[in-house]
């Protein structure tokens, strides 16, 4: 069974940071390209960053850029996204997914083509 369990959520103050991670099981791992997207309220589920299968390309939006960086320990099957910096409109459910595949992450990963996704863990920042 494939699991996707995101932790480290929270309410934090604009400003500071918080640290997500996402532990995947049931699947080879190191075979999948990762994905992080957010839900806002009201809003649709939107790409944030993601990271290539081996960890050698990595993309990440505008609105993130500079603030967010995503990681990977294929050791661990743990895929990680450092947010500094946050602002109230980082506010979401922040997801982590996975499509496999061993290609590049080149540019946005469109929420249709993930094959596997964790159930969310929330982030709220405050003003």
């Amino acid at each position: 069974q494939v699991q996707l369990v995101e932790s480290g959520g929270g309410l934090v103050q604009a400003g500071g940071s918080l640290r997500l991670s996402c532990v995947v099981s049931g699947l080879t791992f190191s075979t999948y390209n990762m994905g992080w997207f957010r839900q806002a309220p009201g809003k649709e589920r939107e790409f944030v960053t993601g990271i290539s299968w081996n960890g050698g390309s990595t993309y990440v939006v505008d609105s993130v850029k500079g603030r967010f960086t995503i990681s990977r320990d294929n050791a661990q099957n743990t895929v990680n996204l450092q947010m500094n910096r946050l602002l109230p409109e980082d506010t979401a459910v922040y997801y982590c997914a996975a499509v496999q595949t061993l290609g590049q992450v080149l540019g946005v990963m469109l929420v249709n083509d993930m094959r596997y996704w964790g159930k969310g863990t929330l982030v709220t920042v405050s003003s």
